[in-house]
């Protein structure tokens, strides 16, 4: 799995100083996709694990935008985009099973329509196509959406099945 770290997706991480500056410092920046309090769940797992996702957007995209972007760094973040984003949601559904989550089947078809469109991305990035700044906008609404919105809808159930399995653990 590829691991970047906290720093990377915060506003402090440096950026790559232009090609034409003559040896000049690197420069603050933001991050493409900045991690908010808008994002965050208060479900640690999971909101760690989106985290990297956000951390791994950036990436892309700092690797995208840079004056010569390596077709191997860039193919290197995508597949480990894609991976980790697998692995992201083979741990929801397992915990949706584990609570009998009556809305599984909804928010799996919301994995499973983003895996083909990731991996359709992927492909294409193998058989020589470039990713576009627009794919990878691609990538950062999807995720935003799916954090604020489809993972949002789950947490009234869930906060209460992780309460009813912490009480019965201590019964």
């Amino acid at each position: 799995l590829w691991v970047v770290t906290q720093r990377s997706a915060t506003v402090g991480r440096l950026c790559p100083a232009p090609d034409n500056t003559n040896g000049q410092k690197r420069r603050p920046c933001m991050p493409f996709m900045p991690w908010t309090a808008e994002l965050e769940l208060g479900l640690p797992e999971i909101d760690d694990q989106h985290r990297q996702l956000v951390a791994l957007t950036n990436a892309l995209h700092d690797e995208l935008s840079a004056a010569s972007p390596r077709r191997s760094a860039v193919g290197e973040i995508l597949e480990g985009r894609v991976d980790y984003a697998r692995n992201h949601f083979i741990v929801e559904e397992v915990l949706f099973q584990q609570h009998d989550y009556a809305e599984t089947p909804v928010h799996k078809a919301e994995h499973d329509g983003f895996t083909r469109k990731a991996m359709d991305l992927l492909t294409r990035f193998d058989g020589g196509q470039e990713v576009s700044l627009e794919a990878l906008e691609f990538l950062k609404r999807w995720l935003v959406h799916h954090i604020c919105k489809v993972d949002r809808a789950y947490l009234p159930f869930m906060r209460e099945a992780l309460q009813a399995q912490r009480t019965a653990a201590l019964a």
